[in-house]
């Protein structure tokens, strides 16, 4: 199953949760599972975004975006960092609303059958995306999974209090724990808005990736007696990129020197699966310099 085939079916699962937990709701008059109820309808409006941005990730370069569209996933990240953001804070209100105010709930024992149920189809879902992410470094498909995951702590918790409110005949552990949920909900936001605008600054590979193209280049310098240096990556969305500068004795041919970079690009690639490598071949003993105030200048005195 591809990654938007994962995202049809959460939307179709939010939908059915939606129905569960309003009717929950509903039943029971329980701030605590509004409050869940209104964060499957985040759930429902972040999928649909993440679908659409995975849709445009998905696009082949043109000419406009000549490196593709793969960006468009942390656009997704983000918008659903804030849908999140803004439940939590909604949630509060109500809560504080039902402090001040409290009511009492009934019928809790369909109001938590309920929930549990749409808790596990959450889990199993959740976890099946959060699978699929990592396979395919999608981070709208990650985004939604961790979103899911954070649904699943948040129906258990409200089970848990519902269940307090039943045992001991407090009111007021509901809207108290809705209070807990909304700041468990707050600060998955702020980390999925922070992760995708940390993603749209084109962050280093990751330190795993980082050591398996260290390991080819070793191995590659050890057996051609060559070197690299000015070595840099980037990622961006599902894919990843690398330039760096091959130095190799001057006495090589082109064709030879051609080879052995096609070689090493092809055992990068399969390091790093996804890696785009642009090799700049240079003779052992030149270098290149970048960000240097005295071949800027003398660059500018050039006719």
């Amino acid at each position: 199953m591809q990654v938007a085939s994962y995202l049809k079916l959460s939307i179709a699962v939010a939908l059915v949760t939606i129905a569960l937990k309003t009717g929950a709701w509903w039943w029971t008059d329980s701030v605590s599972l509004a409050a869940d109820a209104l964060e499957s309808l985040v759930n429902l409006a972040g999928a649909i975004f993440a679908l659409a941005m995975v849709t445009v990730a998905a696009k082949p370069p043109d000419a406009e975006h000549p490196f593709g569209h793969h960006k468009a996933e942390y656009f997704s990240s983000g918008f659903e960092g804030v849908l999140i953001i803004a439940a939590g804070l909604g949630i509060i209100w109500a809560s504080v609303h039902r402090l001040l105010d409290p009511q009492p709930v009934e019928g809790l024992g369909l109001g938590v059958a309920l929930a549990v149920i749409s808790s596990a189809l959450n889990g199993g879902l959740a976890w099946a995306m959060l699978k699929k992410a990592r396979e395919h470094r999608s981070m709208a498909l990650e985004a939604d999974a961790r979103h899911l995951f954070t649904d699943v702590w948040t129906s258990a918790g409200v089970v848990l209090g519902l269940l307090g409110v039943m045992l001991s005949g407090w009111q007021w552990l509901d809207p108290l724990l809705a209070a807990v949920v909304a700041l468990n909900i707050l600060r998955e936001g702020v980390h999925l808005v922070w992760k995708s605008s940390h993603g749209l600054m084109d962050p280093a590979l990751d330190p795993e990736e980082l050591r398996a193209v260290q390991e080819v280049l070793d191995r590659f310098a050890q057996a051609q007696h060559i070197r690299f240096d000015h070595i840099a990556s980037r990622s961006a969305g599902q894919r990843r990129y690398l330039d760096l500068h091959m130095h190799m004795p001057a006495s090589w041919s082109l064709g030879q020197a051609a080879a052995e970079r096609n070689a090493l690009e092809r055992a990068l690639m399969v390091a790093v699966p996804g890696l785009r490598a642009s090799i700049q071949l240079l003779p052992s003993d030149v270098e290149a310099h970048f960000d240097d105030p005295q071949d800027e200048s003398q660059m500018e005195l050039k006719p």
